[in-house]
């Protein structure tokens, strides 16, 4: 039986319903209607349950997505998703920053930064902080200061906690051989095609044609899934980031937006409105904000004349500041700088976001990214580590940690060789003519399109 995850309609309402409820709706109505028809709960991990909804089940989870969508929303006006609002919202919208270059060095470290903290995160995602904490612990990992290992981990704790399915044979620190194929390495692929096809004055439909040409359907997870089915269907951007789309404020936009900031370097609010127009086929409100605060931190972060202190700041300029990503990221660098043992800085977020959102939302990650980079003082291994220590989507948060500490260091000699060796200058990939290509090559791509007319 073929259960196609992050699409079907009685698997998509229980998160819409959490959605709704983040988002300033009021769904406890709707909510009954659907529990007292018998409708499940959202998978708790996976995008698919394990057995079909009856016909009229999905029925009425199709007509109920629908009904969510209507509902008027209480932040509509704290967050927006057009772009001039967003910027009408940002009293702080920032000016170039520093000198607008960076060289070919600091952009192979940035993509080697981002592989090396999304392979440490690949094992572990989709397991809860206390399984992460005892299999690092259980081969004396802990706190985290190389890749896991399955060697001396108890069989008792394995079974209990088995590690990531896909990633295991390819992530484990005996079986690394080069970097394998993820989702948070293609999306900087595709988006290195989008610019050499239309340049950085690409639109949101330039990136919906860049994907139906390029990137294979089952690659799609989450958000960009649906969206995907959305253009299948004949929607049109931005419909294809709201129609029966409870993923919209996940991660998937942030994942995408380094490519971005490394293109405009000294320029973060052009590369938060390049994110924005990325994000935005997929995502809307807090999904985009996370971009873009992501874009024009790492635009800072490129000139090589800022720490990351300064990045992050200025990362948040191009947020809504009365957000709820806003508010989130500024609490967690706050939890960064006041506590000295990062696992209180975890322990504390987790208390405040774990309950309410789920382990891919934009909203925690970001903070737990944020807090990462802040505590390591922007240090390569200390980003990276403190990042996937800290779970939740524990490889999407250590490639963009791993991303910013890589263009901070400034050289790939610069990346401690114990994490970089491994990866053996290359990238497996289903996208484009990419497969096997090397990080620095990847990096003369980048830093051509810098400087494309």
């Amino acid at each position: 039986m073929l259960r196609l995850t992050w699409v079907q309609p009685e698997d998509l309402i229980g998160h819409e319903l959490r959605q709704a409820a983040q988002d300033g709706r009021e769904p406890k109505a709707i909510a009954a209607r659907w529990r007292a028809a018998g409708g499940p709960q959202a998978p708790a991990t996976a995008g698919a349950s394990p057995t079909p909804a009856s016909r009229y089940l999905r029925q009425l989870a199709e007509d109920l997505l629908d009904e969510l969508a209507d509902l008027p929303s209480a932040l509509a006006d704290d967050e927006p998703t057009d772009l001039e609002r967003i910027r009408s919202a940002c009293p702080e919208w920032p000016e170039p920053a520093g000198t607008p270059t960076t060289t070919l060095h600091r952009l192979e470290a940035a993509w080697l930064g981002r592989a090396t903290g999304c392979l440490l995160g690949k094992p572990v995602e989709k397991l809860p902080l206390t399984a992460i904490r005892q299999l690092a612990r259980s081969t004396g990992n802990w706190p985290l200061t190389t890749y896991f290992t399955a060697r001396g981990v108890p069989e008792d704790l394995l079974r209990q906690y088995p590690w990531n399915r896909r990633s295991a044979p390819t992530s484990l620190a005996e079986n690394i051989d080069g970097m394998p194929e993820d989702d948070d390495l293609n999306y900087p692929l595709l988006n290195l095609v989008l610019l050499q096809r239309h340049g950085r004055t690409f639109t949101t439909t330039d990136v919906a044609r860049t994907w139906l040409d390029e990137l294979p359907a089952g690659r799609t997870f989450t958000a960009e899934r649906v969206a995907y089915r959305n253009l299948l269907t004949g929607l049109e951007p931005p419909h294809t980031a709201r129609h029966r789309n409870p993923f919209r404020e996940w991660i998937g936009a942030l994942i995408r937006a380094d490519v971005h900031g490394w293109t405009n370097p000294g320029h973060p609010a052009a590369a938060a409105a390049q994110a924005h127009r990325d994000a935005t086929l997929t995502h809307t409100a807090n999904g985009v904000y996370a971009a873009m605060f992501t874009a024009a931190a790492i635009a800072t972060a490129a000139t090589g004349e800022h720490d990351i202190h300064s990045c992050l700041r200025t990362g948040l300029t191009v947020v809504p500041p009365r957000s709820r990503l806003a508010r989130a990221v500024r609490d967690a660098v706050r939890l960064a700088h006041e506590h000295e043992d990062f696992d209180r800085v975890v322990d504390e977020l987790h208390a405040t976001h774990a309950d309410t959102h789920h382990w891919v939302h934009a909203v925690p990650n970001t903070a737990l990214i944020a807090a990462a980079l802040t505590h390591a003082n922007g240090d390569f291994a200390g980003s990276i580590c403190r990042a996937v220590s800290g779970g939740w989507d524990t490889d999407s948060g250590g490639a963009t940690a791993g991303g910013i500490a890589g263009l901070l260091a400034g050289h790939p000699a610069a990346l401690p060789d114990r994490w970089t060796a491994p990866l053996k200058n290359r990238l497996s990939t289903s996208i484009g003519d990419f497969n096997g290509i090397g990080f620095d090559t990847l990096a003369h791509l980048t830093h051509r399109e810098i400087h494309r007319p």
